[in-house]
């Protein structure tokens, strides 16, 4: 493990094996260690880079007051020259998956390549009317809320709430990895928690249009129809997008589904298999 200093704290991080740069972000509440499947799986043949996002994990809180995806994706751009990463492969999930969009954004054609796992262009995921956001936030709420129940409550609450709109499990089909993720979130303080759910929910994606990067797009087939539809969207935007949905699989598609998240990430690496 390593830290990169930064203004307001330090970004926690590992490498694992040599070769091409296979850098991994995590999704919201969740750490790098929600990677292990492929970082077993890659570390032979890449260079793996896991890092545990600003608020998250071991490197936990920042004296930042405010968080946003551009934040984190200039944390990663830090990471990035501290490492001298060149050409990187980008594997992102749900917020990971947005950090991945906003380097694309900025570097349309610098990265060898990305696969974004439970991708989601915007919470909530649909298109909202320009300036509204601010007008019907849920931030207000979720602040009471947590100062009386704590995060892991309140995402318990959330994962009830998608499961009575969408009847699927969403999150994951695995109990141990379902607990896995709530034990993750439980150790998110209330500040962080509520940083990181209004850098999400602040995010305003932008056109991927002139995107060159090939991109992978991985669902479970019990994500929430709206993501799986910005997924779609996402695809048909960038000039080399495909999307492939995993069955019996949830939000968190790499853990539910490890071998065929692997097999699906080795055939997209694969120049000879495009």
């Amino acid at each position: 493990m390593a830290t990169l200093p930064l203004e307001d704290g330090s970004l926690w991080y590992e490498t694992h094996g040599d070769g091409q740069p296979l850098v991994f972000i995590h999704g919201g509440w969740m750490n790098g260690q929600s990677w292990a499947p492929q970082v077993e799986r890659f570390a032979d043949e890449y260079q793996v880079v896991t890092l545990d996002v600003r608020g998250h994990g071991k490197t936990g809180a920042t004296d930042s007051s405010q968080y946003s995806i551009e934040l984190f994706t200039d944390d990663l751009e830090a990471l990035f020259s501290e490492l001298d990463v060149e050409d990187p492969i980008l594997c992102g999930l749900s917020l990971g998956s947005m950090v991945a969009q906003e380097y694309l954004t900025r570097h349309p054609d610098h990265a060898a390549g990305a696969i974004l796992g439970g991708a989601v262009r915007s919470m909530p995921p649909v298109s909202l009317p320009a300036g509204m956001k601010p007008f019907i936030s849920p931030l207000p709420a979720l602040t009471t809320t947590l100062s009386m129940t704590g995060p892991e409550a309140m995402f318990r609450s959330l994962l009830v709430s998608i499961q009575a709109t969408t009847g699927e499990q969403w999150l994951s089909v695995d109990p141990s990895v379902r607990s896995t993720a709530l034990d993750a979130v439980g150790e998110i303080s209330r500040h962080e928690f509520r940083k990181v759910f209004s850098a999400l929910y602040r995010y305003e994606p932008s056109d991927l249009s002139h995107v060159e990067t090939p991109t992978l797009v991985i669902h479970g087939e019990q994500e929430v129809p709206l993501v799986k539809q910005q997924g779609r969207q996402l695809v048909s935007e960038v000039a080399d997008g495909e999307r492939l949905e995993l069955s019996n699989s949830g939000h968190l598609v790499n853990q539910d589904r490890p071998e065929a998240f692997n097999a699906a990430t080795e055939s997209f690496l694969d120049p000879a298999a495009r």
